[in-house]
């Protein structure tokens, strides 16, 4: 029979300790008990960057996250690279299309940092709309831009990749490089794999992504690793008013 939690036996001749819902045998078997490691004040502080730990930091950004956007209106997550200068033709257009979106009743998300992603919280704040940034913790200090009215900033990116789909209808996505492009490709296998439906993908720029779409269409459709009607997930323009024509029709509104 296993001795109970806090025996004075020490651990080694213990053969089975169950610490909650875990349970230890053998050399497994843990000095102390839970509630002593919990008010030890001369434990180590390593504690509190074990998984465990992490794991209450991540559900406290799923709450944050969940709370401050629970009550937003119907809403489009914007990408685009945050090396897009201040009055480029790829700035103007997120402008556009931020305020585009809000005219046609949309909130606008974008990750709430410099360049494609000012230009969209630009747009929208410029149009009397909600704009809200999803910041992320990163070496190199970013922050939000000055044109976020409601901004999150979050530790996890799969945390913050959750917020982008679970309170957006959409998305309209502005040339950008590897984090665009994380995105775009997560939102894709959601839709391809069903686990989200009626959720439009636009890609604002024929000629940025072009190369990428012949790719997909010649050689990974080509080759057997897509389906021909993957190609359909996705549309490609060049015109704001139509980049948000389709997210409003296939969004119902």
């Amino acid at each position: 029979m296993a001795n109970p939690e806090g025996s004075p036996f020490p651990a080694e001749q213990r053969l089975e300790q169950r610490l909650g819902p875990v349970l230890r045998r053998r050399d497994q078997v843990q000095a102390g008990t839970t509630d002593q490691r919990l008010l030890d004040s001369e434990g180590d502080s390593q504690w509190v960057h074990t998984d465990p730990w992490r794991v209450m930091r991540i559900q406290s950004e799923f709450v944050e996250g969940f709370g401050a956007l629970a009550e937003l209106p119907s809403a489009i997550s914007v990408f685009g690279s945050a090396r897009t200068p201040a009055g480029s033709p790829d700035y103007e257009a997120g402008v556009r299309i931020g305020r585009a979106l809000v005219d046609a009743g949309f909130a606008v998300i974008t990750g709430g940092g410099p360049g494609a992603m000012e230009a969209a919280n630009r747009g929208a704040r410029e149009g009397n709309g909600i704009s809200v940034g999803l910041g992320i913790e990163l070496p190199f200090e970013q922050g939000l831009n000055p044109h976020v009215d409601i901004g999150i900033n979050f530790r996890y990116f799969f945390v913050r990749k959750t917020m982008f789909v679970k309170y957006a209808q959409g998305f309209v996505v502005l040339p950008g490089g590897l984090g665009t492009l994380d995105e775009l490709f997560e939102a894709l296998t959601l839709v391809q794999t069903r686990k989200v439906t009626r959720f439009p993908i636009v890609l604002f720029g024929t000629e940025y992504w072009g190369g990428l779409v012949d790719w997909l269409r010649n050689t990974v459709v080509g080759q057997g690793k897509a389906s021909e009607g993957d190609l359909l997930l996705f549309h490609v323009t060049d015109d704001v008013d139509e980049a948000v024509a389709l997210v409003t029709k296939e969004t119902g509104r």
